[in-house]
């Protein structure tokens, strides 16, 4: 893909995003939609103790200091490692991109969480920030290497990160939907500003 098309793509899917969160607060940000509400009640008619577990335990992988600190550092001391320094720089640029923008629509937007939900969490439903960040982490490996397991393994965690937010009723399942787009569309856009430099080998042991 090329560096205009990352660019665009992921303008689009940020965009899309804002759209779909002013939608969704239009008559105001206690309402959830009918797709939600529906959603959400399937979510609780099948919860189970394992299911609860497992989504518990996506709830900590997905966010708080695992998260925010311990998976970026780990994959970016990983890289130095390989000596690819430009694609650590890459990482940590667009994790930061990804937990702005984030923060800025779920302050934007202010969106109401379920009343039920079994977790407690930070203000703003909208977008998921977990869902947010699995799909930024997933895009990163798809553009760094891609290959066809990568990409599977990639779409796999994203959508199992935003069932678990659904599952546990910390998210509306427009939320998750929010957050892949936002997610995603961080690590396009910085992609379509970086690839092309991370992708310049700087010597015979560098490159992509």
């Amino acid at each position: 893909m090329t560096r205009r098309a990352l660019l665009w793509w992921g303008i689009g899917a940020i965009l899309a995003a804002m759209a779909l969160g002013a939608s969704l607060t239009a008559a105001g940000p206690d309402l959830p939609s009918a797709l939600d509400v529906g959603w959400n009640d399937l979510m609780i008619s099948i919860r189970s103790p394992l299911l609860i577990d497992l989504a518990d335990v996506m709830n900590h992988l997905g966010g708080g200091w695992v998260a925010t600190l311990l998976i970026p550092l780990v994959i970016i001391a990983a890289l130095l490692i390989a000596r690819r320094w430009k694609a650590a720089v890459f990482v940590a640029v667009t994790l930061l991109a990804s937990v702005a923008a984030i923060q800025l629509l779920k302050q934007l937007y202010g969106r109401a969480r379920p009343e039920d939900m079994l977790v407690t969490s930070d203000f703003g439903s909208f977008p998921s920030g977990h869902t947010a960040n699995a799909a930024t982490l997933a895009m990163l490996a798809a553009l760094l290497f891609p290959r066809l397991w990568v990409v599977l393994i990639a779409i796999f965690w994203t959508l199992a990160m935003a069932f678990s937010r659904t599952a546990l009723s910390v998210h509306w399942l427009t939320d998750t939907i929010g957050g892949m787009l936002v997610g995603a569309g961080a690590a396009l856009v910085v992609g379509g500003l970086m690839l092309e430099w991370v992708r310049q080998p700087r010597n015979r042991q560098e490159s992509l």
